[in-house]
């Protein structure tokens, strides 16, 4: 093997200071993740501008639609990349290059056979969804513009995890970034001179993701060597040593993800019958809460990462300070999210749209803003924990209780029961994300995640 390559792709995540390794590997990550979102928002935020109020919805329900799709990659590709770090940290290289051929076999063809079944189903999700009649042309354009570009996402997912269960976030980052300005420079042209409106928005995203996938691809074909990987026809199949552990972290964290995004649309369900302006106000609510989960993901993946390789290394000291780090990392961005939020929220939503009415209505929703921001802060950490010790029993409790349990019991208590209305709705959903930290928190000081150390504990 290369050495000079095996450090630009495999990286030790197991020494060095905890909070000085959890930031370099989380960073490229954050960037990455804001950028992701940057492009997301700038579809609202084009289509606002040059479209209106109905647009801005239109984009807002189409991106739900298209979440509701996502939860089978995001959670198939982060078992992956956790159970890459561990094989990293346990030195067993053979079987990274088994889950290469895994994970691309398995998510290329839920990809294609979830755009297929969307393409039949679609209308009947956007009616359950309350779609409002005004913007029912505009949320189909965007919608199944979006699902055509499935194949793309799924890609760039499982290359990425690939690459950050190796330690290596930098190359993740350069892909995403290309597709965000291909996605902003095409943004601009489609909706603004072309005036091809949420099509034009969705069909930017979609040549975006295009690219970033195949540069990702042609990178890891350049260092198949490292991954133990051939990329010869024959190695694209479902190998039998991974996919028993791949499937029995990975469904838990399918079942977390769905269980998140379907409350989450659920929630929305309600929402949407308030009409056009709650709808704009909740998508860019959503988008700009996504600002601090970009953060909040990162450090949970990189902080998943390390944990992985520490318990596959043995280094058992490593895990709560990993966890502990994370909690006080977060904190700063989510205050100062914070402290913008509750000053300037006209300023902050009129980012994306100038409607009085919306503005007027976004100002109701600063308390249930600080809310999602203090669960950004104490859940990622809880998840890197879970995630990476690989506890999928776990991992399936807190979906049920976090996706179902709490999130629509909560909404469905305090927005039909008690008659808040829409802000019950908003509050049920905010204080839902608070259930993975009391989950995690017991289970890191239980000390029964020590476990599922791969080796015996050794000196660090």
């Amino acid at each position: 093997m290369a050495k000079s390559k095996d450090k630009e792709i495999i990286r030790d995540l197991t020494t060095g200071s905890v909070p000085g390794t959890l930031l370099r590997f989380a960073l490229p990550l954050m960037l990455s993740g804001v950028l992701q979102m940057v492009y997301n928002m700038v579809d609202m935020v084009v289509v606002g501008r040059f479209v209106g109020t109905q647009g801005l919805s239109a984009v807002s329900i189409g991106g739900e639609v298209l979440q509701l799709i996502m939860f089978v990659a995001m959670g198939i590709s982060n078992a992956g990349q956790i159970l890459i770090s561990r094989y990293v940290g346990e030195g067993r290289r053979d079987l990274v290059g088994k889950m290469v051929g895994t994970l691309f076999t398995l998510l290329m063809s839920l990809a294609v056979i979830l755009t297929v079944v969307f393409l039949f189903a679609y209308r009947g999700v956007m009616s359950w969804l309350n779609t409002p009649e005004d913007i029912w042309e505009y949320t189909r354009q965007y919608a199944v513009t979006c699902v055509y570009g499935i194949v793309f996402i799924y890609g760039y997912n499982l290359v990425s995890a690939i690459l950050r269960g190796m330690g290596d976030s930098k190359h993740p980052f350069m892909f995403i970034a290309l597709a965000s300005v291909i996605n902003i420079v095409l943004d601009i042209l489609f909706v603004g001179p072309l005036k091809m409106g949420p099509f034009g928005a969705a069909l930017a995203t979609v040549i975006g993701q295009a690219v970033s996938f195949l540069c990702a691809l042609i990178f890891l074909y350049r260092n198949k060597e490292e991954i133990h990987f051939d990329f010869h026809p024959k190695s694209f199949r479902i190998y039998g040593e991974v996919i028993k552990p791949l499937v029995s972290l990975g469904i838990p964290m399918v079942i977390q993800s769905a269980a998140v995004n379907f409350s989450m649309l659920y929630v929305n369900k309600y929402v949407n019958s308030y009409g056009t302006v709650a709808v704009a106000v909740t998508g860019v609510a959503r988008k700009i809460e996504g600002m601090i989960n970009v953060i909040s993901q990162a450090i949970s993946a990189a902080g998943g990462a390390m944990i992985a390789q520490a318990l596959g290394a043995g280094k058992l000291k490593r895990v709560p300070k990993v966890v502990c780090n994370a909690l006080w990392i977060l904190a700063i961005p989510a205050s100062i999210f914070a402290v913008v939020t509750a000053t300037h929220p006209e300023w902050l939503f009129g980012l994306f749209s100038d409607d009085p009415e919306v503005l007027t209505m976004a100002v109701t929703y600063i308390p249930v803003a600080l809310v999602q921001y203090f669960g950004s802060v104490v859940r990622p950490a809880n998840f890197a924990l879970i995630n990476g010790s690989g506890n999928s029993r776990l991992n399936l409790a807190v979906a049920l209780l976090d996706g179902i349990a709490a999130r629509i019991g909560l909404a469905l208590l305090l927005g039909i029961e008690l008659g808040w209305g829409i802000m019950g709705f908003w509050y049920g959903n905010a204080l839902a994300g608070c259930v993975p930290f009391l989950i995690g928190a017991t289970y890191l000081l239980s000390g029964l995640w020590k476990k599922r150390a791969a080796r015996p504990a050794v000196e660090e």
